[in-house]
């Protein structure tokens, strides 16, 4: 063949833009090529298929380094020896910020010399050429390794050359372990590949694990000293909570403020939604019978609330109490914000002159202005974003570094992916809470472009085969390595169909679920006390709702399940096998309405930084029926979990302090909701507490 041109034409390139080895279905990647998400002080696994021509063998490594940083650390990369070409590994990232890394493989020739060698001694040939070949191989590496690594070498490469030794004792020198220790991990000067830079974005502990409680702040006096909000805040750090969640805090506009029950006509003294954010001066006009009002914006605080002081004040004595305070961020109007007056181009203009308000058809919400995030100027987009970016600041400014963000599937993809790590870049340890309830797809958008938690479509999961197969998909499914639920039984908006219609036993049951299914959970204030009423029949939200009124509650209530949440919450802070979401397995159940599953890891795993002294688990059995008693035989594997396969063990049920004895792959259980919700078993062997400090 004279003609040496590639297939397409022209002459083959000098140097191949491909190197003898690639790389494919490498992760920790995102299909859109954002970050990838890892946890302070957690492994992250790396996977990667070495494709290379030829019979020799492969050795790769992984690289990482803070962005910025000049230095790499490495850790190996090893075969999973199936065939499939597949390497494995991890590494384990330091303080929450950016990352990158890469991997690195090479054809190893040492590692492929010593198993030719070890070949050709077994068929009886002339080894005299392999131990020169294996002592070249050897000195091209030696400037490769510490000193003493370098003299042992260079005794091998004598042993090796030596002709005064026996063929077997140079043979010994060759095939000796300990030598190919030295050289194991060492990148060959000959022929080593890197991989594309990836990044990787490491969050800090409650980016993943977490109780939230939200409160209407208003409904207890604001944050004024000696008001109930403060005695809610101790109430609920004693129950365990690590995240106080408030609805928006600012001024809320009185043109069109809504009255009780999402009426359209406020009466004088109506306080209006929250989410009606905004009013641009102080004191209200005649027409409007007086309603309070405050000047401001989303950098405000509602006057009626308190000051910045005793906000400021509220924040820091949460902190004392180890909870910490999140903030709503809402980004709409009301048609009395400032920004309708100073900026009408942020907003969308009718025909007629006068800016739209929101509408999710049939509702109408004309207390509120959605915001136009793509207005026609590229100069408006910029000011506008820049000033939600500056909403965020100055509140985390203030000392709040968790946000709950209002419906951020409503703004484009492209603004979360520009603010989001700009935040981050000045605060790494801020956590944004997606409320997005949307198709899967813009909710796995959202979590690829930032977001670090996300509610999920829990609240409608009802059923066994309902649960288990969301579970699975959170867990195995395409997203599961950026998506990070966080279960809500119910919201201000939200009161589902096992709530509305049931009793306590209800409200405790899904309660359960959600505190064992995913390590990041929460509850809207009134489900303790079983708050079951809706606005209709085909309307989700409560009636008499908060959303639009003050609510006065009894929390003394001897029935009060805060007892139930407090439990759950310490189970949840002894067994670290709850508090990231992989370690979650489903159990096959010979019964109706019984579900049941696990959580376990082995002795040796790092959980937030911890390395586990000891295998924890926990075995999960719930009744879903609220009302009636149910039955069945649950099957586990005793091996994966580390229990004995034929000797009995005992377990303990964390909810009460009551014991059983259990062995074998099939056990009986039984529950009834009158006297208890669930069984959260803990094996004898399980351990709940970290016992060895991570290197």
């Amino acid at each position: 063949m004279g003609d040496r041109s590639l297939r397409h034409g022209g002459p083959a390139p000098v140097t191949p833009p491909l190197g003898r080895i690639m790389f494919r279905d490498l992760s920790p990647v995102t299909p859109g090529g954002f970050p990838a998400r890892g946890v302070a002080g957690d492994p992250v696994p790396v996977a990667v298929t070495l494709v290379r021509d030829g019979h020799g063998l492969l050795a790769g490594r992984v690289r990482w380094r803070p962005i910025g940083a000049t230095a790499w650390d490495v850790a190996p990369l090893a075969d999973r020896m199936d065939g499939s070409g597949r390497w494995v590994g991890r590494f384990t990232p330091g303080a929450p910020g950016m990352y990158e890394f890469e991997i690195q493989a090479w054809w190893d020739r040492f590692a492929t010399w010593r198993r030719d060698l070890r070949e050709r001694a077994a068929a009886a040939q002339d080894l005299t050429v392999e131990f020169e070949v294996g002592a070249r191989l050897i000195e091209s590496m030696l400037d490769l390794v510490d000193p003493p690594a370098r003299d042992r070498l260079g005794d091998a490469v004598s042993g090796l050359r030596s002709a005064s030794c026996s063929e077997q004792v140079r043979l010994a020198v060759g095939l000796d372990d300990a030598v190919a220790g030295l050289l194991d991990g060492v990148p060959d000067p000959v022929e080593t590949v890197a991989s594309s830079r990836h990044r990787l974005r490491v969050d800090r502990e409650r980016a993943v694990f977490g109780s939230w409680y939200e409160l209407f702040p208003r409904s207890e006096g604001g944050f004024v000293p000696r008001a109930r909000t403060w005695d809610r805040l101790e109430a609920v750090a004693a129950a365990g909570f690590d995240v106080l969640y408030l609805p928006p805090i600012h001024p809320i506009g009185v043109t069109h403020r809504k009255g009780p029950d999402n009426s359209l006509v406020a009466g004088p003294g109506d306080v209006g939604s929250p989410w009606a954010i905004g009013l641009a001066g102080t004191g209200a006009p005649a027409a409007d019978g007086g309603l309070p009002v405050g000047a401001g914006g989303h950098d405000s605080l509602h006057p009626e609330l308190g000051t910045l002081a005793d906000f400021d004040r509220f924040v820091a004595r949460a902190a004392e109490l180890g909870v910490e305070v999140a903030l709503d961020v809402a980004f709409q109007c009301s048609p009395d914000h400032p920004w309708a007056a100073e900026h009408p181009e942020w907003f969308t203009r009718l025909p007629d002159g006068t800016i739209a308000y929101a509408e999710n058809p049939p509702k109408k919400y004309q207390d509120i202005y959605p915001i136009n995030f793509w207005p026609d100027r590229d100069q408006d987009r910029v000011a506008l974003w820049e000033a939600c970016r500056g909403v965020f600041e100055t509140w985390a400014e203030r000392g709040v570094r968790i946000f709950r963000v209002d419906n951020p599937h409503t703004k484009p993809l492209a603004f979360w992916a520009w603010v989001i790590p700009e935040l981050l870049e000045r605060w790494p340890d801020l956590v944004l809470l997606a409320e997005a309830f949307t198709l899967p797809s813009m909710m796995h958008a959202l979590a690829e472009v930032g977001f670090h938690q996300s509610y999920t479509y829990f609240t409608w999961r009802t059923s066994t085969w309902d649960l288990r197969s969301y579970g699975e998909e959170l867990v195995g499914g395409p997203a599961a390595g950026w998506f990070r639920p966080n279960f809500w039984p119910n919201t201000p908006d939200i009161l589902s169909g096992p709530l509305r219609d049931g009793t306590l036993a209800a409200f405790a049951l899904r309660a359960v679920l959600a505190a064992t299914l995913s390590p990041s959970w929460g509850v809207y204030s009134g489900f303790e006390l079983g708050e079951n009423a809706p606005a209709s029949e085909d309307n989700e939200e409560y009636l008499h709702s908060e959303k639009y009124q003050l609510v006065e509650r009894d929390w003394d209530r001897s029935d009060s399940l805060m007892p139930l949440l407090a439990t759950l919450n310490r189970i949840r802070r002894e067994h670290p096998s709850m508090q990231r979401i992989d370690s979650l397995r489903f159990l096959d159940v010979d019964g109706e309405d019984l579900l049941a599953y696990t959580h376990h890891v082995p002795a040796g795993t790092v959980v937030g930084g911890r390395v586990l002294g000891g295998d924890d688990t926990v075995i999960c059995v719930v009744n879903l029926h609220p009302t009636e008693a149910r039955e069945g035989i649950v099957h586990l594997d005793p091996a994966a979990l580390g229990l004995p396969a034929g000797a009995p063990y005992r377990v303990l049920d964390e909810l009460d302090g009551t014991t059983y004895t259990w062995g074998g792959s099939a056990n009986y259980v039984r529950l009834d909701p009158a006297e208890r919700p669930a069984h959260i078993l803990a094996p004898s062997r399980s351990v709940r507490c970290f016992t060895t400090p991570a290197l």
